[in-house]
């Protein structure tokens, strides 16, 4: 028994290298282009030209935010089976992955939340200029 329970944890030590390795990469990302990138769209222009522009420069950053998030993700998924391991090696690797979910699940909100927020600031200035060009249409007609 003794020497399965220490094949367990050998296999948990590399499986969490894999992850670790794999999250290191993903983590290093958000830190060095996710994160600054989504600050960047904090302040969206004041024109709908300027607001579609940056809608599509988001759109092709999203994709990669996207793929970087299943990534963590799926690293994440594959640790889930040491949860029911009860050894007291296994405490250290818990604490690491609870650190890597925290950041990663930051990072997954915040980039929904600048999504939805980007998508509803364009239909919100789509909604305005609509109303701006019948305004306009209606005052012309009344000079007519």
């Amino acid at each position: 028994m003794l020497s399965n329970k220490r094949i367990q944890e050998l296999e948990l030590v590399m499986e969490f290298e894999k992850v670790e390795e794999c999250f290191k990469e993903v983590s290093s990302w958000i830190e060095s282009v996710g994160r600054k990138r989504l600050k960047e769209t904090v302040n969206l222009d004041d024109s709908l030209e300027m607001l579609l522009q940056a809608q599509k420069q988001f759109k092709e950053f999203d994709l990669v935010a996207s793929e970087y998030c299943k990534r963590g993700q799926e690293a994440l998924k594959k640790m889930n089976q040491w949860e029911d391991l009860s050894f007291v090696d296994v405490h250290s690797y818990r604490v690491k992955l609870q650190t890597y979910e925290d950041e990663l699940e930051d990072f997954c909100t915040q980039l929904d939340e600048t999504r939805h927020r980007v998508c509803e600031t364009v239909r919100l200035y789509e909604f305005f200029d609509k109303v701006r060009q019948g305004i306009c249409c209606t005052e012309e007609d009344v000079k007519s």
